[in-house]
């Protein structure tokens, strides 16, 4: 039974054609079997347009096929069809060279002699034009259809500074960067990820700044990618991410271009993926995380308080409530006598110990964010606001947990809210659990030992080659002004030191 099995397996594989297989058949002269090769390999869907054209005196046969929806219809309308139908071709010429050099008022256009091109640029939203009695098809660049309008980013938004954002058209998101720099050292190269999917992906730098052994390895990476199809720039990142058992985000993202040329600026790759509105900055460091381009519009004084504020509010994100249970369960002679007596009163008839109260209250607040997100706008404010007032007032009435920790976890939650990117901020919910249940454990000699071993961990960790703690370790001082507070403008006169650029100057040299 096994052999028959194995044999049986074996013709099956034979005859199933394998999806990913490769159309590399010439285009023949004959133009009904060429129309109907495409329709075959598509399986004739209903979007597929086929409008048949008879040329010139002779009436020789043409036909141009595109996908409805995913061309710009006027642009076919106009620069195709009409200026085809106008025009009278003499007799016996060559009428792919006649339309590609003469007629077809279409920039992006391109002679191909494969069914597998053809396929992917009908796919791609390209019309092709095909002609009887020759074996030359013209792609020309039709893209369109319908995409969102470039609006202001819902996940950074800023008091100050630009409305726009990226949007999940590709080409539209490589023009908004052009816009802001207008430099002819600005490259953008294009890749091809998913197997059936085939989107594009572009690394974008700054020749003469950025390190070419970071763009070297990054397309390295990115070449290595093995899947069908990638959901959003979130997948690429986990493809070329330095460690994948990391909690912490080794590459940026944004939906905003003035944090992605700011980034190119300092020497860094931007990963642009079509369909998503997420761009890719890559290297990224810890400290990075905790920074907003809102901090460069305010004057320094205000800029460098708001980024202390940030690293204040992350500490107490991570360790307020490990620092509750540790407290109160094993330490609690370290707390004043009049504050102990205080929490004493308000866990009186409380039934639980420190750290199950806590964790009680962390998990309800997880679940409320999360029903947030996923609610619509409007009713997900509404069920963060009113869910915690109602459930933490509701378990205070029945003796569940006290007051004290209602405050401990309010005060956590904000605190979690003013961490800048969004996967950062994760990440601190991920890793203050870890701290709780040490806490629980040992003390404050478990969120201790917790605490080496996360710095051990951060130490160890690289982004493209980059120190994830820099500039703690490596210790590099010269980047603190412009890492860790933000110093007056006039200062900031040299990129990073530790993306090790080519152009290590931000201003003209002739100048100082």
């Amino acid at each position: 039974m096994k052999r028959y099995a194995r044999s049986q397996n074996k013709k099956k594989n034979a005859t199933t054609p394998k999806h990913n297989a490769s159309f590399q058949i010439k285009i023949g002269t004959n133009l009904d079997e060429n129309v109907d090769s495409v329709k075959k390999m598509l399986d004739e869907p209903d979007d597929l347009i086929v409008r048949e054209l008879s040329i010139g005196t002779d009436h020789q046969k043409a036909a141009i096929v595109y996908i409805k929806g995913m061309v710009d219809h006027k642009l076919v309308q106009d620069n195709i069809l009409k200026t085809i139908l106008e025009k009278e071709p003499e007799a016996d010429i060559d009428l792919s060279d006649y339309f590609y050099q003469e007629i077809i008022a279409i920039s992006d256009i391109k002679k191909v002699k494969t069914l597998d091109d053809v396929s992917l640029a009908i796919l791609s939203g390209s019309t092709a034009l095909y002609i009887d009695q020759t074996d030359t098809v013209l792609l020309m660049g039709t893209a369109g259809g319908e995409h969102r309008a470039i609006e202001e980013p819902q996940s950074e938004r800023l008091i100050r500074g630009p409305r726009a954002g990226f949007i999940e058209n590709i080409g539209t998101n490589v023009s908004l960067i052009r816009q802001d720099i207008k430099d002819p050292n600005l490259r953008f190269k294009t890749h091809e990820i998913g197997r059936r999917s085939k989107q594009k992906l572009v690394v974008s730098y700054i020749d003469g700044i950025v390190n070419p052994d970071l763009v070297q390895e990054i397309n390295r990476r990115l070449q290595s990618i093995d899947t069908e199809y990638a959901v959003g720039s979130g997948e690429v990142e986990h493809w070329i991410q330095d460690s994948f058992l990391s909690p912490f985000p080794q590459l940026g993202d944004t939906e905003r271009p003035d944090r992605a040329v700011d980034a190119l600026l300092k020497g860094k790759v931007v990963i642009l993926v079509d369909g998503t509105p997420f761009v890719l900055i890559a290297p990224m460091t810890l400290v990075e995380t905790l920074h907003s381009l809102e901090d460069n519009s305010q004057r320094w004084i205000v800029g460098t308080s708001l980024r202390l504020l940030r690293f204040l509010s992350a500490f107490i994100a991570i360790f307020l409530p490990s620092v509750y249970i540790a407290l109160i369960s094993f330490h609690p002679e370290m707390l004043p006598a009049k504050l102990l007596f205080s929490i004493a009163a308000s866990r009186e008839g409380v039934p639980f110990p420190a750290f199950i109260e806590a964790m009680l209250m962390a998990i309800t607040f997880e679940i409320l964010h999360e029903a947030g997100v996923r609610l619509p706008k409007i009713i997900g404010a509404t069920i963060g606001i009113v869910g915690g007032l109602v459930i933490g007032e509701s378990a205070v009435s029945a003796g569940i947990v006290s007051p004290f920790l209602v405050i401990i976890t309010a005060l956590t939650a904000i605190a979690s809210f003013a961490t800048p990117q969004y996967s950062m901020a994760i990440s601190f919910r991920l890793i203050r659990f870890t701290f709780m249940i040490a806490a629980a454990t040992l003390g404050l000699y478990g969120i201790i030992l917790v605490y080496i071993m996360i710095n051990i961990h951060l130490v160890n960790l690289k982004s493209f080659g980059v120190p994830y703690s820099t500039p703690f370790g490596p210790l590099l001082l010269k980047d603190w002004k412009e890492m860790i507070i933000r110093a007056p403008i006039m200062m900031l006169t040299k990129r990073p030191s530790y993306l090790k650029t080519m152009d290590k100057t931000k201003r003209d040299p002739s100048n100082e």
